[in-house]
């Protein structure tokens, strides 16, 4: 079973195909949107199947402009387990707007304190101040999406009991494989990010980390498992 905890097929040629052969394959794949009124759209699609889960997201490059949609997030909230991909994006792209996507992002954080969901984040540049924000509304169970930061604030993140998503394009640079080995084996899952990432094999980052489709079964039921004992 390949479990792909970090996708986005509403961005794909056609969505249905692709959920429809992982339905079939009896794969997992959890897709992100990227604005609340995506999720909206999609959740109809999705919300009868097995293995294809839809998130709830507000993408924090897109925070700026689409700032009238903290209501529908709020709306959207209890349909869905999932959340993802929210954020924080500082590189030069995002930087101009980091501080309104600080401060939306506490909103939405505001609004799931407490909630029995599992979050896939963004977090370029913005790792130390994502990860503070996390601890400060006391975020239990979160994934760190394509990580990229410094390897020093590994520790401190599997400290809070947070997971990391790898894809291929990670195995493939010297930047990555140094994040991959600083990451403990049973915090891993994987992830695709097509279509945004043309490295996207699964198959190749669990040759690249030597573990094995049920190694990751196991990591992300012991994420899921904890949704039942959230308070």
């Amino acid at each position: 079973m390949i479990i792909d905890t970090h996708c986005h097929y509403d961005m794909m040629p056609n969505p249905e195909v692709y959920i429809r052969n992982v339905e079939r394959k009896g794969d997992i794949a959890i897709g992100m949107t990227n604005l609340p009124s995506h999720f909206q759209m999609g959740y109809p699609f999705i919300k009868l199947l097995h293995n294809v889960r839809l998130s709830l997201g507000f993408h924090p490059l897109l925070i700026s402009d689409n700032q009238n949609e903290l209501k529908l997030f709020g709306k959207m909230l209890d349909k869905t387990s999932y959340i993802g991909e929210i954020g924080l994006d500082f590189s030069k792209e995002g930087y101009s707007t980091r501080n309104i996507q600080i401060d939306v992002l506490s909103q939405l954080l505001i609004m799931l304190k407490g909630k029995n969901k599992i979050l896939s984040v963004h977090s370029r540049r913005a790792e130390k101040t994502l990860l503070e924000l996390l601890k400060k509304y006391e975020i239990k169970n979160v994934i760190f999406h394509w990580y990229s930061g410094p390897v020093n604030i590994i520790k401190e993140i599997v400290e809070q009991g947070y997971y990391f998503s790898i894809n291929e394009a990670m195995t493939l640079s010297e930047n990555g494989r140094k994040i991959i080995a600083a990451i403990p084996r049973e915090r891993i899952l994987t992830e695709t990010d097509a279509p945004y990432n043309s490295y996207c094999s699964i198959r190749n980052v669990l040759e690249y980390v030597h573990l094995s489709e049920r190694d990751i079964h196991e990591n992300f039921m012991k994420l899921i498992n904890r949704l039942k004992y959230l308070k």
